[in-house]
This record gives C-alpha cells, sequence and structure tokens, in this order.
C-alpha cells in the first residue's frame, strides 16, 4: 500500500531532481531557482522544511547524498559548470534570519574543473570509500576522492575520462561482491545516431588503480537521459535500467573463470532482458526499489510505470499511475479506481499534480 507524503517544495522554478538519503526519512531538491530544500520527516509523519539555500550561480541539475558513515553530505551540480559538496552544521546557523529550526548547510568546496555543463554527481558506494564521480556536456567524466573524511576541502581528481560525445548520466553498481571489480555506467544524450552505442561500462583495476573501458552497449543509439544499477543482493550477474525513447533492461553477466580454459574471458556479457515502449514518448527518469525487483520509470505521457520480472525472468509491467495520482491499468488503461476489488490491498494515493503536461521539469 502507498501512503500519500505531500511536499510544497516552493521553489520558484522547476525542480529537475529529488534524493532520498540513506534511510529514507531525510529528503533534498533542486531546481532552476538555483537553491536547494532539505525536508525531514517528523514525528509525526510529516515533511518540514529545515534548510533553504542558494547554491550555484545557474540550474541545478541533480543533488545526491553521501552515505551517512561519512556525515550529512550532499553533493550539487550545475549549469554554471561547477559541482559543490555541502556539510550539514549542528547547532543554531549563524543566520540570524534563518529560523532556529532550520539546519545549517556550509559549502566545503567547489569542484572546477569542467568547461561545460555539469550533467550528473553520484557518490559511490561506501566500501569503495568517499569517493564522486561526475559527468559534465564536454564528454568528461571526472572521479574525485576525499583522501580525509575529516577534511572535506580537500578533494583530489583520481582520473578523468574522455568520452568524444557529450555525457548526461551515470551510475555506480552498488555491488560489493569480490567477484568483480567495481563498476561505472555512463550514459549519453547525443543526438547522432550514427554515432555509435550511448552506455558505456567503466571497470576499475586495483592493480593499476584506473578505470578503462570494459564495454560498449552499441544497440543503445538513441540519446540516453537516465541510467542506474539495480542493487545486488546475492545475484551473480548484474541488471542495469536505461531511460532513452523507451525503456531498457539489460543483463550484465561476469567473465567466468574456467578452470579448464586457456584463459579466462575479459569481456562482459551484455544481455538485452526487456524492452518497453508503453510510454509512447521520451523516456526521462527511471528508479529500482531497495531490492533491486521493481524498475519505476517516467516519460513525457505524464504517467509512472512499474515494471517486475516473475519467477520466469519475464519483465512485465505491473502498475500505472497517471499524473494526476490516479491509477490505471498496464492493459487496457481503465481506472484502476474502479477495477480493483475489495479484496485487493493495493492502494494509489495522489502525491501531486502537473500544472503543464506538455512541460518537461528535467534534463
Amino acid at each position: 500500500m502507498f501512503q500519500a507524503r505531500t511536499i510544497n517544495a516552493e521553489h520558484k522554478d522547476l525542480i529537475h531532481d529529488v534524493a532520498y538519503d540513506f534511510y529514507g526519512r531525510r529528503l533534498a531538491t533542486c531546481s532552476s531557482d538555483q537553491s536547494v530544500k532539505v525536508f525531514d520527516l517528523d514525528e509525526n509523519d510529516e515533511w518540514r522544511c529545515t534548510a533553504d539555500w542558494k547554491t550555484h550561480a545557474g540550474s541545478v541539475w541533480k543533488v545526491n547524498w553521501a552515505h551517512p558513515e561519512f556525515g550529512q553530505i550532499l553533493a550539487t551540480c550545475s549549469f554554471d559548470r561547477t559541482a559543490a559538496i555541502w556539510e550539514e552544521i549542528v547547532g543554531e546557523s549563524g543566520n540570524s534570519t534563518q529560523s532556529k529550526n532550520q539546519s545549517h548547510w556550509v559549502k566545503r568546496t567547489s569542484l572546477v574543473d569542467s568547461r561545460t555543463n555539469v550533467t550528473d554527481i553520484k557518490f559511490a558506494p561506501k566500501h569503495m570509500g568517499l569517493l564522486l564521480a561526475m559527468c559534465s556536456a564536454d564528454g568528461g567524466v571526472r572521479i574525485y576522492e576525499a583522501p580525509d573524511i575529516m577534511n572535506l576541502s580537500q578533494w583530489s581528481l583520481q582520473q578523468e575520462i574522455t568520452l568524444k560525445m557529450p555525457v548526461s548520466c551515470l551510475s555506480w553498481n552498488p555491488s560489493f561482491s569480490r567477484l568483480h571489480p567495481p563498476m561505472l555506467a555512463v550514459g549519453s544524450d547525443d543526438t547522432n545516431v550514427a554515432s555509435g552505442g550511448k552506455v558505456f561500462l567503466f571497470e576499475y583495476s586495483e592493480s593499476s588503480h584506473r578505470w578503462s573501458k570494459a564495454e560498449t552497449i552499441n544497440t543503445i543509439v538513441d540519446p540516453v537521459h537516465d541510467i542506474a544499477f539495480a542493487p545486488n543482493l546475492g545475484r551473480s550477474y548484474h541488471v542495469l535500467g536505461i531511460a532513452s525513447k523507451d525503456v531498457r533492461i539489460i543483463i550484465l553477466r561476469p567473465p567466468q573463470k574456467d578452470a579448464f580454459a586457456a584463459c579466462p574471458t575479459s569481456q562482459l556479457e551484455v544481455l538485452q532482458a526487456a524492452q518497453f515502449d508503453d510510454h509512447h514518448s521520451t523516456v526521462w527518469r527511471i528508479s529500482w526499489n531497495i531490492t533491486g525487483t521493481i524498475l519505476a520509470s517516467s516519460g513525457d505521457d505524464g504517467c509512472l510505470r512499474m515494471w517486475k520480472a516473475n519467477y520466469l525472468q519475464s519483465w512485465k509491467c505491473i502498475a500505472v499511475l497517471k499524473g494526476d495520482g490516479s491509477g490505471v491499468t498496464p492493459e487496457d488503461g481503465i481506472d484502476r479506481e474502479k477495477t480493483i476489488g475489495s479484496g485487493s490491498t493495493a492502494r494509489y494515493f495522489k502525491l501531486g499534480a502537473i500544472s503543464n503536461p506538455n512541460q518537461v521539469p528535467w534534463h
């Protein structure tokens, strides 16, 4: 059962990204009004704005939380060609005009290596340390490391990867299995179909301490707007969701180590598990649930669709939520409110409204 949670972000412009923290009780939003807001879930299960500040000199595209093991840390990236690291200071804000109930966030550093629009930013899984990956429209993928987690003003550029096309999104592989090296997936929104594959997979080598390209998914030639690895709870393979002109689910199988083989295969086995064009429009965002079994996607059709695989690993749409909050059946579009029987436990609640369904409030 879904329970309604209403947040009035009060941004002056379009909201581009929303991010929950690790525990799901804090929420950060960023928008074109150059600001970031942080909301906390109080003891009455109500969302309360605890911080609101201007972060950049341009639209803020993405916001991301670090693992709480490193403290309350946010990263933001912007059209102004920079990314920033923010840390929450416990205690009363030094700004007398700010409410005492609000937290105080301090900019620890700005990352200014990009020459163009910074399009995405992600903290690495905690077992990799305090690492941060960012990508930009100049085709650069940059990986930073905080050598001392007690000093967030110091970040070193671990490696810079240059691609021949603009980069729009990235995702760390959350698996901590020692059977396969760390992975980073990168997507491009290049509109030139002739330029080839738009999804690139990079692996980290412990021996050389460098990231190198492991695979290019050449079957995806349309612009990629979002990409996300599924959480891996013991699978021997990896699952990657991709948002493009449709929804795609890719299976990545690590190289097989055969004791009888002359040498083990060095390339990933790439299999397409599913492809859906149910949105009948561009797909902008995707997100996995905590177990990596359900993928949610949103597109220009104003609907949120949820996908799940059965025991035969056949993926299908299990739910559709329209922009006005009502549900429809995946098969024929009949209002779910009219078709769900009294014995069903599924319930859907309106969380918000889209004032202009033709307007795309993200990039």
